[in-house]
């Protein structure tokens, strides 16, 4: 990035078929060109990553105003939206009878990414304070969606695996699971075996963002060929959320 020039952020929902197509190009260079991803409905000759649910996700666009470029992107489902999608995205890999029987106003976050140049900086606080302001404008309740650990070998993600389900499986009422037919045991190392710090490094920064927030995972972890990850389902109850923690997530205006 020009350091010279620094960026102006917009945050924003997707508001036409061009915002789109900008959120699925940004997709298509982080999850299939910088991680090795696919699926049936990629679209190579114009590099945009898509899938069947994109009709029914709403989109949040971190926009440089600076370059006009979409720089980072969120996908948000809610109940209804799933309604007419006819299931979570992430019921493909997660049965999730918990969250969606637990009554509460639930919200299945996906594809977060943020293009390479914009990683590690301010870009991310300003996606998730857009992300905080939805959140507040539709009172949800619980956050949840999968996470990716990148590479398929679960013996080369041991120590992070089981220190996952060591120390951050979700309570039983938002304990969702994976499902039995691509189910990956996460408790591969003993607790009094780990190496917690060796464990952490391993483990990609926006899970350990979400634990810090005091997100949990569900259990069992899923691997993804398709996408060349092994996935793991986050679960974040907003109430359970403290103050210090809360201030973090909503950061402020943008």
């Amino acid at each position: 990035m020009n350091k010279t020039s620094a960026p102006s952020f917009e945050t924003r929902l997707a508001s036409c078929e061009e915002d789109l197509r900008a959120a699925q190009a940004l997709r298509y260079e982080v999850f299939v060109e910088e991680l090795g991803g696919g699926g049936a409905m990629v679209d190579h000759e114009n590099r945009l990553e898509q899938d069947r649910f994109d009709p029914y996700f709403e989109h949040l666009i971190l926009t440089d105003t600076t370059k006009g470029k979409v720089v980072g992107v969120y996908r948000l489902m809610r109940q209804a939206q799933a309604r007419k999608a006819g299931e979570f995205y992430s019921a493909s890999e997660y049965d999730l009878t918990a969250l969606v029987s637990s009554g509460r106003r639930i919200l299945e976050l996906g594809r977060s990414c943020l293009h390479r140049d914009y990683r590690g900086g301010m870009a991310l606080y300003h996606l998730w304070s857009g992300l905080a302001r939805y959140i507040a404008r539709h009172e949800i309740e619980v956050l949840f969606g999968v996470a990716s650990f990148h590479g398929t070998d679960p013996k080369a993600l041991a120590q992070p695996l089981s220190l996952l389900h060591h120390r951050h499986l979700a309570p039983p009422k938002l304990r969702v699971r994976a499902r039995e037919e691509a189910y990956q045991p996460m408790d591969l190392i003993a607790e009094k075996d780990l190496d917690r710090r060796a464990a952490m490094v391993q483990v990609p920064s926006l899970i350990k963002a979400y634990l810090r927030l005091g997100g949990f995972v569900g259990e069992g972890a899923f691997i993804d060929h398709a996408f060349n990850t092994t996935d793991v389902c986050l679960v974040l109850d907003t109430a359970q959320m403290n103050q210090r923690q809360a201030r973090v997530y909503q950061g402020g205006g943008d």
